[in-house]
């Protein structure tokens, strides 16, 4: 017997089925999940606390579904730069090691990086050419 109807089973000719005198279920409606009287009387209540409750928020993009990239921002950049150990002001990351794919352009760089990564946004390459460092691409590494 599946081991949620073992109460069931042997609770059956009980009043109240061992959920108590006064409590028994109460809130849940026929139906587990539910919150019963959201639409009925309880209506004001989810006007004023959980105005959101009710309907669809928001999509889903396709593209963001297919995307198998895992990408970074020149900000969280500048903060994994800081942990790694620096060698006469010169910074190498290697993103591909670090599971990256691309990096974007978001935030401010203020060390000098020299960066290995498959894919770069044309701002994150130019905000690493400002700060004095260097964007070392897939397709530059093929042609060497």
């Amino acid at each position: 017997m599946p081991h949620k109807l073992r109460k069931m089973r042997k609770q059956r000719g009980s009043r109240t089925c061992g959920w108590g005198k006064i409590g028994q279920h109460r809130g849940a409606g026929c139906r587990g999940h539910r919150k019963v009287g959201r639409h009925k009387h309880l209506w004001s209540y989810v006007t004023a606390k959980e105005p959101d409750y009710f309907g669809k928020h928001g999509f889903t993009s396709c593209q963001s579904l297919n995307s198998k990239e895992n990408v970074i921002n020149i900000s969280m950049l500048d903060e994994i730069s800081e942990k790694i150990l620096v060698e006469k002001d010169k910074v190498y990351v290697d993103l591909t090691n670090l599971g990256f794919t691309k990096l974007l352009g978001s935030g401010k760089l203020t060390k000098q990086l020299t960066v290995n990564v498959p894919s770069c946004s044309r701002t994150a390459a130019e905000k690493i050419k400002k700060a004095g460092g260097q964007v070392l691409l897939k397709s530059q590494r093929q042609g060497e």
